[in-house]
């Protein structure tokens, strides 16, 4: 969503349960989280394998704290959420999350990955439009791969 586009209900609603979960894990405060993840939640990862941080916290094989994650930002497109951090130049993080009605039903980690989000029009991809791309600022002379999410 651009910068000049109205922010509905549902948008603000859809960001206040992705940020009431990071609030809540950053209190250790699980069962809270566990109220607003689904329980049969769609998961994909892109990245290094032993970075899958934020999975391992929701299955609860870590804790929070082996890992946290600071966003700073969040974007809300429709029913998906998108989430940036980084720490420095070596560790960058995007997590896109799907809402629906209150509840998280599907979950994107990239770590150390550049993403770039397209909406996709029928009939033909030149009608294809960026809506969110990466923008991490210690990363800027770093040599990351590249995803495109379209949706």
């Amino acid at each position: 969503m651009d910068a000049m586009s109205p922010v509905s209900d549902l948008e603000r609603a859809n960001r206040a349960t992705v940020d009431g979960l990071y609030k809540a894990l950053a209190k250790g405060n699980t069962r809270k989280a566990a109220k607003v993840v689904g329980n049969d939640l769609e998961w994909w990862f892109h990245g290094p394998q032993n970075c899958h941080h934020m999975m391992r916290v929701l299955t609860g094989e870590s804790s929070y704290n082996e890992f946290t994650f600071e966003p700073r930002s969040i974007s809300v497109i429709d029913d998906r959420v998108i989430v940036e951090g980084w720490e420095g130049a070596k560790v960058y993080w995007v997590h896109v999350w799907t809402v629906n009605k209150g509840t998280i039903t599907q979950f994107r980690e990239y770590f150390n990955t550049w993403l770039t989000i397209t909406e996709l029009r029928p009939l033909s991809w030149l009608n294809s439009s960026t809506v969110w791309q990466s923008q991490p600022r210690d990363l800027f002379k770093r040599s990351l791969p590249a995803l495109m999410l379209a949706m």
